[in-house]
């Protein structure tokens, strides 16, 4: 069954290859979820203060927050609140909802096209931009669009992240194949660790590599305490799993500048 899930995928692809007649675009990388309160925001603020401590001009956003800002507002100061929070999080809802549902109770409706045009200003401002999802990869954002048409419309790099426990493999799989169906190639995996260890544990991170195929890539971070998702401890953990957070951005299988940084932070540990 290995190999059969995700075949031969153009993971080696640079984000955007430009021509004399196209202006250079920032890197991006989309870090989505198979499930709200996977750990879509620690992974995040990891890989942001990561790539800035390598001396990247790396920015985070996350687009869409329901419920409360929260989210945004850590990475904000992860980046030395470069940007406005309304820039950070330019779709703001107080209801703990699916955005097309918040948006309808406000008498509000979701465009693609506006939320493009927010996540492509940021990205002119920065060297690499990272862009959190919200929820799961088929949460509906507008009536006509979810999160698998914004990331199939913003081509860009994917992080698919997951509960490192019994289940993963299931909702790991099933996020994957709607992200392939979409037409979406550049896809890695990074199984997030619980408080809570279970049996499934230990096997979890080689049963998706195998059924993703030898051109997946699959990640695990451990459990990082119950205070990491605070800017000390983004901070004090980033450097911790620095040589993980530098093979999730390695240069094989996103960008260069990616590349680069993780180069950078190696040198930097010898």
């Amino acid at each position: 069954m290995a190999g059969s899930f995700v075949g031969e995928l153009p993971l080696n692809r640079v984000d955007h290859v430009t021509t004399s007649s196209e202006p250079t675009r920032s890197p991006m990388v989309f870090v989505t979820g198979t499930d709200t309160g996977v750990g879509k925001t620690l992974l995040t603020g990891l890989l942001l203060h990561h790539l800035r401590r390598a001396g990247t001009r790396a920015l985070a956003i996350k687009p869409f927050c329901s419920g409360g800002l929260a989210d945004a507002e850590l990475l904000n100061e992860l980046q030395d609140r470069e940007l406005r929070l309304a820039e950070v999080s330019p779709f703001q809802f107080g209801e703990p909802l699916a955005p097309m549902i918040a948006a309808r109770i406000h008498g509000r409706r979701m465009v693609m096209k506006k939320v493009l045009a927010a996540i492509q200003s940021v990205r002119s401002k920065c060297d690499a931009l990272l862009v959190e999802g919200v929820g799961g990869v088929l949460v509906p954002l507008g009536d006509d669009f979810s999160v698998l048409d914004l990331i199939a419309a913003l081509d860009s790099c994917v992080l698919v992240v997951a509960r490192n426990r019994l289940g993963t493999i299931n909702h790991t799989l099933l996020s994957v194949n709607s992200l392939i169906n979409a037409g979406v190639g550049r896809i890695k995996v990074v199984l997030m660790g619980t408080a809570r260890r279970d049996a499934s544990v230990t096997s979890n991170k080689d049963a998706l590599s195998e059924l993703l195929g030898l051109a997946s890539r699959v990640y695990s971070v451990p459990f990082l305490g119950a205070r990491a998702s605070s800017v000390e401890g983004v901070k004090k953990n980033s450097k911790k799993i620095e040589k993980t957070l530098a093979e999730v951005l390695g240069f094989d299988t996103f960008s260069p500048l990616f590349g680069k940084a993780a180069k950078t932070m190696s040198e930097e540990s010898r």
